[in-house]
């Protein structure tokens, strides 16, 4: 089994029940571990557009990472996610962060995940989960890294699960 932390967003429709839908999807292929609280965050890349609400999981999977990248898109269509322009509004978006210490650059995944270490929308709820796990390509872990994140991108709105 493989251990796999993966970011959850959504910031259409009913964020709380979309996120709360897709716990329950992630079985049986997916067994989580632990779930973060969820965070109400500004989008990111393109302002124009509702919060976000997110989470993340710790889980372990007997998938590959493309298996696993292949599940979790079904997921997200069974949701009701369309394809949109890059980082827009979405119903729901399940994004693997971390696939054990795996560094992973192919033509439809990179992991981990490329902008993992700058998004205050995942590191906090992963601070949750594992603060002293090692970004596998930085050598950071995830306090250090929560730490150096700029004031404003902290500015997230801690929720209950």
């Amino acid at each position: 089994m493989h251990t796999v932390y993966l970011g959850l967003g959504a910031n259409l429709g009913d964020r709380a029940a979309t996120l709360g839908a897709a716990r329950q999807r992630l079985a049986p292929d997916v067994q989580v571990l632990a779930w973060s609280s969820l965070y109400e965050t500004a989008p990111w890349g393109v302002s124009e557009q509702p919060p976000f609400l997110n989470a993340v999981c710790q889980a372990q999977t007997a998938l590959s990472p493309t298996a696993l990248l292949a599940y979790l898109k079904a997921r997200e269509r069974e949701l009701g996610r369309v394809p949109s322009f890059r980082w827009g509004p979405r119903a729901i978006d399940i994004d693997i962060l971390l696939y054990d210490e795996l560094v992973l650059n192919a033509e439809q995944l990179t992991l981990p995940h490329p902008r993992l270490h700058e998004r205050a929308f995942v590191l906090v709820p992963l601070l949750e989960l594992a603060p002293d796990l090692r970004h596998p390509v930085i050598g950071r872990t995830v306090r250090e890294l929560v730490a150096d994140l700029p004031p404003d991108e902290l500015a997230s709105t801690r929720k209950d699960w």
